[in-house]
């Protein structure tokens, strides 16, 4: 296990050589991934590019660590922190939250942040996202689009079931139901739109295979839309969503691939994916590096949402960025910058524009205080939310 540990961090330091011969740094960080890893163009990858982003901006050596298993985050954490060389250890991924609690007691003086999970440490920044509220936006345009369509259900696939994914779901639902309320008023129809939500929980967010497969069976059953609740397994998402596709021939319109996390519009050259669930790891990284080099870094809750631009609805700007970042990753050549551009504005176009404007008017409510979208975060918090919002057929 620590050949495995020192390899990495070997290969990140061989890599880092020709930009220390040329610019003296002023200090290391760390970034400790979760199982899931690098290449998953969604939650792993947005934290290394934030916290890659902001080494180079403050001049900084940056050192990645990735965890084979669940039990490399304790030993991991420690031979870290142990070395007394970083002046922040940045944990991403709420799986990493029990290991970060011993380790931080451990090493006192050791700064650290986390991603998705709150720490009751002075030492410790917990950067959590009110993702509730950009699933609502989300979900307005599914619920929506089931409605304009005449398809019964909205669907998503979710990972594992913790605390964190509830925020997703909750916002989801709140947002459907909002979504064929404003629908209703649209059309002046004396009721909703009989539309129901089909949601799984896969309990991975490594098999691709299985998301393929849940997807596969919601839109057997009638989606109008996936929404990627589970990082990499929206990659298996995708790959059901184009397959449908490509055997009816058509290139554009429903059903939808709603991406998460990153701006994932993008993928599949932009034919299927209408809009992503944003939720930018990125900003809290290097919102959690800044505080140090600025010496303003503290331990506590740093709650990021609409209004600190910390989650979103993807628009053409962020298209535009996560184009290059997909790029930079392999996953997308040059040349096809044009025509994923091109795509994703046909596929846009297939939704009526005042359906767009319906979801900016429930992001301005977001932000004016006047919308209040409901989370959870247990169990029994989700199921009264699911009691409120049944979205059966």
């Amino acid at each position: 296990m620590a050949r495995k540990w020192l390899v990495a961090v070997l290969a990140i330091g061989l890599l880092a050589l020709p930009s220390l011969a040329q610019t003296a740094l002023k200090g290391k960080v760390a970034v400790v991934l979760d199982v899931g890893g690098r290449g998953d163009l969604s939650f792993n990858d947005m934290g290394f590019k934030g916290t890659d982003q902001a080494a180079k901006d403050f001049k900084l050596q940056m050192v990645e660590v990735q965890n084979a298993t669940p039990e490399d985050y304790l030993p991991n954490l420690r031979r870290l922190a142990r070395t007394g060389e970083y002046d922040l250890i940045i944990c991403v991924g709420f799986l990493l939250g029990d290991a970060l609690t011993q380790v931080a007691g451990e090493f006192p003086r050791q700064k650290f942040a986390i991603i998705d999970s709150v720490v009751d440490a002075p030492n410790v920044m917990s950067i959590v996202f009110r993702e509730n509220e950009m699933s609502a936006l989300v979900g307005a345009l599914g619920g929506m689009l089931a409605a304009h369509y005449n398809y019964p259900y909205v669907g998503v696939v979710l990972g594992i079931e913790i605390p964190v994914l509830y925020h997703f779901e909750a916002g989801y639902r709140f947002g459907i139901d909002w979504g064929l309320e404003k629908y209703k008023q649209k059309l002046g129809l004396a009721t909703k739109p009989n539309v129901g939500l089909l949601y799984v929980y896969t309990g991975t967010f490594s098999d691709i295979a299985k998301g393929k497969t849940a997807t596969e069976a919601q839109l057997a059953q009638g989606a109008v839309a996936v929404y990627n609740v589970a990082g990499p397994l929206g990659i298996g998402d995708l790959e059901a969503i184009t397959e449908w596709h490509k055997a009816r021939g058509t290139k554009s319109g429903p059903p939808y691939y709603f991406g998460v996390d990153a701006n994932q519009d993008w993928m599949g050259k932009g034919m299927h994916g209408l809009a992503s669930g944003m939720k930018r790891v990125d900003i809290g990284c290097y919102r959690a590096v800044e505080a140090v080099v600025k010496g303003t870094f503290a331990g506590g809750v740093v709650s990021l949402g609409l209004a600190e631009k910390g989650v979103g609805i993807s628009k053409y700007e962020d298209l535009l960025e996560f184009i290059e970042f997909g790029i930079a990753a392999g996953a997308l050549k040059p040349e096809e910058r044009d025509e994923t551009i091109a795509n994703w504005a046909i596929n846009r176009g297939t939704v009526p524009a005042w359906i767009w404007a319906a979801v900016d008017e429930l992001e301005q409510g977001i932000l004016a205080g006047t919308i209040k979208v409901p989370t959870a975060d247990s169990r029994e918090e989700m199921l009264a939310i699911r009691a409120r919002y049944p979205l059966t057929r």
